[in-house]
């Protein structure tokens, strides 16, 4: 019979890993950039979206045509 606290080994499955955290923010100095890090288009409420780079101001930056 098993000692009280002593330690089975068998039960118990390992605590997941936390997941990666969402990035918050994000800034492109432009939509290549945007482009390259394959975060375009970007839409309004984005990380990363920035009127700038909106051209028509309809929402998404960094469109394809």
């Amino acid at each position: 019979m098993p000692e009280k606290g002593a330690q089975g080994g068998g039960g118990e499955a390992a605590p997941a890993p936390d997941p990666e955290p969402k990035q918050d923010s994000a800034y492109y100095p432009s939509c290549k950039a945007a482009r390259a890090a394959g975060a375009a288009p970007l839409y309004q409420g984005d990380p990363g979206y920035r009127s700038d780079l909106d051209r028509d101001g309809d929402g998404v930056a960094c469109e394809t045509k």
